[in-house]
């Protein structure tokens, strides 16, 4: 089973810059985006034989999410009860018969890290809304996470100790959740790779240079070990500041 999570930073601006022939080359079971920045009627995506969950945004050309699945899902979720959550349109929770998918687009601290604070209550509620899951059926969580784990997750460690995405509070959140039974699929298979990124700065010829930070994730319950097959990264793939990244597991 394939699975693919891909911040496109606005869907209609990706659209216009393959995200079609990506899709469709990928052929994915669930296909996962993040920061949408559409409303409901905006865009309308003709994805044979697909079924499709939005969360919106209440705030124009803002955050949101979406899931594109070949399987219809038993129940979908839209947030975790909270309405900040559901405002922002940054999660989504669907439930299948084997496991429970979560694809979310976590509340950047911002540069002065003034939401840092709402952003390590958001980490607190989404470690609860997982673990919960975790215990009725296995879970695979993905999406942008806005956090670069470890040092060896982005170029320039040194430099960018303390910056949002990089705090000590953020690497300890995502460390907490890793050591209450999850697995970072990537580092499953390559944990001493190094220069793999998912995000870089539009400035200057930053992502020719590979100066960048892994933020996106495929992340599982520890039981899914056995079934992980594969954990990539598609550098390749322009169309967003982000890349795709992709699962691939024995369902």
């Amino acid at each position: 089973m394939k699975f693919v999570s891909w911040n496109v930073n606005g869907i209609r601006a990706c659209i216009n810059k393959g995200f079609l022939s990506y899709f469709n080359n990928v052929d994915a079971d669930i296909f996962c985006i993040q920061e949408t920045k559409c409303q409901d009627g905006q865009v309308t995506l003709e994805l044979e034989n697909y079924y499709q969950y939005w969360n919106y945004a209440e705030k124009k050309g803002y955050s949101g999410t979406a899931v594109f699945t070949k399987q219809k899902p038993l129940s979908v979720k839209y947030g975790v009860g909270d309405e900040t959550d559901e405002s922002e349109g940054r999660i989504l929770t669907l439930e299948f018969d084997q496991f429970y998918l979560v694809n979310v687009y976590t509340p950047n601290s911002q540069r002065d890290l003034a939401r840092l604070p709402f952003r390590l209550e958001w980490e607190e509620r989404i470690k609860e809304h997982l673990i919960s899951l975790d215990q009725e059926k296995p879970v695979v969580y993905c999406g942008d996470l806005n956090v670069a784990h470890q040092e060896i997750d982005l170029k320039n460690p040194k430099s960018n100790k303390g910056n949002s995405g990089f705090t000590d509070e953020e690497r300890e959140k995502m460390s907490t959740l890793l050591n209450t039974g999850f697995t970072d699929s990537f580092r499953y298979f390559y944990p001493d790779k190094t220069d793999s990124y998912t995000w870089w700065s539009y400035m200057n010829k930053v992502r020719e240079r590979n100066i960048g930070w892994r933020i996106d994730y495929f992340i599982v319950s520890n039981r899914l070990v056995d079934s992980l097959q594969d954990s990539q990264i598609h550098s390749e793939i322009l169309g967003s500041d982000h890349c795709p990244v992709m699962l691939e597991m024995k369902m």
